[in-house]
């Protein structure tokens, strides 16, 4: 019986869970929205970050991984053969990460920023690829910023303390920057949105071959997801209980989920090809993709395919 196999009939997607946060599949399990599908979800533990999720779904010891759209873009061109199943998380005016200072910081702009020390959860990510698209658009070097690892939940504890300059608080870690915005001090010097605009800023992905072995469940997880999805944005405050329930039950801090502010997706969980394609383009701008290595039907093969029960 293979890993994903929880008992005859039913199959078994394991993930890593983030600090502070729950995925729309871990929502959709809350709702009762597999319940009579065969599926089981299992939390086998945390992840650092996306890269962290995604080398896990790559060697097998997790059937859903999750990273920024970069990322995801990054492990697919470096061989791993992942598939988008939908979008964990979009920015806009509602839901966006922010890039934080001290009140009192004579950091105020993107320029501001060269030489300075720069909090983000991991590396290779989104707002690692963030920043260096911000730096880009100011026509300075995109390494003009060192960036340094901070978990989520110490993001705001480092900033007051003066050990970094910036503190980044990425999209899916609204609560612990709605607590540290409530809490005072700080100020905002820029957001993705400015640099990105609108568009997805990750996917939860699933491996190529798991989707054909596993169509039936495929086309049932992405459909419970987007439900999910839908219900957050048309139910933010059962939600923000749901997750306050779900934090408690990990041992976390409930108390950040009234600050949770959505997943900034669109209704249906639905991709756009800009979604996709502005990070294609960057990467090949970095030379990272030969021309023409990707294109966006190649990575959402899950999200079209198995939406029309192919």
């Amino acid at each position: 019986m293979g890993a994903a196999q929880a008992a005859e009939g039913t199959t078994k997607l394991r993930y890593l869970a983030s600090h502070g946060g729950i995925s729309a599949h871990e929502l959709a399990a809350e709702l009762g929205y597999f319940e009579g599908t065969g599926i089981v979800l299992q939390n086998i533990g945390y992840a650092a970050g996306g890269p962290e999720s995604l080398f896990a779904l790559a060697s097998g010891n997790v059937e859903i991984g999750g990273a920024a759209t970069a990322a995801v873009i990054n492990s697919i061109a470096g061989g791993n053969d992942f598939v988008a199943a939908y979008p964990s998380n979009g920015i806009n005016d509602q839901v966006q990460s922010k890039f934080y200072v001290l009140e009192d910081s004579p950091i105020r702009s993107v320029r501001d920023i060269i030489g300075k020390t720069v909090a983000v959860n991991t590396l290779g990510a989104h707002l690692d690829y963030t920043v260096r698209e911000a730096l880009h658009a100011e026509g300075l070097p995109e390494n003009a910023a060192r960036l340094v690892v901070v978990p989520g939940p110490q993001l705001e504890q480092v900033l007051r303390s003066r050990q970094v300059d910036v503190a980044a608080f990425g999209y899916w870690q609204t609560t612990f920057e709605g607590a540290a915005r409530q809490n005072g001090g700080l100020r905002p010097i820029f957001d993705d949105t400015d640099v990105l605009g609108e568009i997805a800023g990750g996917f939860v992905v699933l491996r190529r071959d798991w989707v054909q072995k596993h169509q039936d469940a495929a086309k049932t997880f992405v459909a419970a997801c987007a439900k999910a999805l839908d219900f957050a944005r048309e139910n933010p405050q059962e939600t923000q209980e749901i997750l306050a329930r779900v934090l408690k039950s990990r041992g976390e801090n409930s108390d950040v989920a009234k600050y949770f502010a959505g997943y900034g997706v669109r209704p249906g969980g639905r991709a756009a090809d800009r979604d996709l394609q502005f990070w294609i383009d960057v990467l090949a701008r970095e030379g990272k993709l030969a021309p023409g290595q990707l294109k966006v039907s190649d990575i959402l093969y899950a999200l079209e395919t198995v939406a029309r029960g192919g």
